[in-house]
């Protein structure tokens, strides 16, 4: 299949080098990485891989610019943000089509992930300019108490593939706020979205060195003698718990501070009072935002008894009917998963569910042809030991299993190493509250099917993380307090 004339214009218009120091470099080695569509398995165009030396090179241009940008004045931290923002919005058509060509989400659900990419921007803006400490007396009445709140210092990002661009954003706008210079390294299988956002950046005015871009096809080799190296002060990282695992032991040596937004395994809880209605839209969304390779995504639906089968039979009914496709095509809500190997791991769930006794309601196969598709699939009778309740599915599998009591349902939601999010469905106000503060989870969607907020703290307990991102939480991530004791 040939990439579309406005396709292929599209492409060409986004560099394909590193930026390294304010500069459009190739790597040191000549070295590339194809970029593929995951919905016809073709390579869309190569890019520039780096290597550790290149790495080295970025973090001296962060290194080298800190000083003078933490000096620089917060409005025009705050301006560059702001004219980052109008700029995304302004080709917000030609960046949802470039999602799209390299991570395979319907063009539609590109579309909302730029604009909510973009108000990062829009809301660190104006966070650079309220960035505060603290003037008092001391406890005792003999002296003050004089809090500052300065940059932590070059930052190292990395970031992964299935929200391309509002990854970058959510670390990149409050770091730029703070004051904060950055080595950044995009998942290798969407760099087009990082390259057209540091291309913007530069646009936008940031100086030379302040963010500098580092694709590899290989993350740990290239980053962890970064991460040693003890010039960078801060790690910020978004992907599995696995490999956080291994990158907060890493910064261990240099006691970096570290932001961790890790997996989740987020339980999906509906109560026998709750509106039947609201709750499959509310799956719907949960479960097949971002064909369901979003650690947001609803992992595994516990469902009241006596509505358990209605609702998966309603469900499946909304999951089936749902247009599997290239996500440029119209009408198509269902794009392929991001490789062959995420398309694996699916089949291998749902085949491990269904050989312990569940039932198929609806799909469980790989579609026929090229492309990594998967369809849309309900499972129900759930058996305890099935991987599909344990393990997350990152694709469009949404597995029912009832409960008996809300005990029951908070115990089986709590089940798990991760805690990142939950739902909850019920219309009792004073279950609802009991039901939030018992979860053990950082965030709670209650009667809704979606948490994130530009202006909330995003981020998770247990093995799902460390920290905070969105919000004035967001920037104080970037932030160091330093305390100085006067003495009148």
């Amino acid at each position: 299949m040939a990439v579309a004339t406005n396709e292929q214009q599209v492409i060409e218009s986004i560099p394909t080098k590193l930026y390294i120091g304010g500069e459009w470099v190739d790597g040191s080695e000549g070295d590339t990485i194809g970029v593929e569509d995951p919905a016809t398995e073709e390579t869309l165009v190569e890019v520039a891989s780096g290597n550790k030396d290149d790495a080295f090179k970025a973090l001296d241009a962060a290194v080298a610019a800190q000083k003078d940008w933490a000096a620089t004045a917060p409005k025009e931290r705050g301006e560059i943000l702001r004219r980052a923002y109008e700029a995304m919005m302004a080709r917000a058509d030609e960046l949802a089509l470039l999602m799209t060509l390299e991570m395979g989400k319907p063009v539609e659900e590109s579309k909302a992930e730029i604009v909510y990419a973009a108000d990062f921007f829009w809301y660190y803006a104006g966070e650079a300019n309220r960035i505060s400490g603290h003037y008092g007396t001391s406890y005792n009445g003999r002296g003050r108490v004089l809090v500052l709140q300065q940059p932590v210092g070059p930052t190292i990002l990395i970031t992964p593939w299935n929200f391309p661009m509002a990854m970058g954003t959510r670390k990149i706008g409050p770091a730029i706020a703070a004051g904060c210079t950055m080595v950044w390294k995009p998942a290798k299988q969407t760099p087009l979205c990082a390259l057209a956002l540091t291309q913007i950046l530069e646009e936008a005015g940031l100086p030379k060195g302040v963010l500098n871009l580092v694709l590899a096809k290989s993350s740990g080799e290239t980053m962890e003698p970064l991460i040693k190296d003890g010039r960078a002060r801060k790690l910020s990282f978004t992907g599995s718990t696995e490999v956080g695992r291994t990158l907060i032991a890493q910064a261990a040596d240099q006691v970096l501070k570290v932001s961790m937004e890790l997996g989740g395994n987020a339980p999906f809880l509906i109560f026998e009072d709750a509106d039947l209605d609201a709750a499959v839209e509310g799956a719907l969304l949960a479960k097949m935002r971002n064909i369901g390779e979003a650690c947001t995504s609803a992992n595994r639906f516990h469902v009241a008894g006596p509505i358990a089968e209605q609702f998966s039979e309603r469900l499946a009914e909304k999951m089936g009917s749902l247009k599997l496709g290239r996500g440029t095509e119209p009408d198509v809500k269902v794009g392929p998963l991001i490789d062959e190997s995420q398309q694996r791991k699916v089949k291998e769930l749902v085949d491990d569910a269904v050989s312990k006794g569940a039932e198929t309601v609806v799909g469980g196969h790989i579609r026929d042809g090229r492309g990594y598709f998967y369809e849309p699939t309900v499972l129900a009778n759930i058996s305890d030991d099935a991987r599909v309740l344990k393990e997350e599915i990152f694709g469009p599998v949404a597995p029912v299993k009832d409960f008996a009591s809300e005990e029951e349902a908070i115990a089986a939601a709590n089940d798990t190493e991760f805690g990142l999010v939950a739902y909850v469905f019920t219309r009792d106000i004073k279950r609802a509250l009991r039901v939030c503060e018992g979860l053990e989870t950082g965030m709670v969607g209650l009667n809704q099917g979606m948490v994130s907020n530009v202006g909330a703290p995003f981020g998770g307990v247990k093995q799902s993380g460390l920290g905070r991102e969105g919000g004035h939480w967001g920037i104080e991530e970037f932030l160091e307090t330093k305390y100085v004791a006067i003495n009148l």
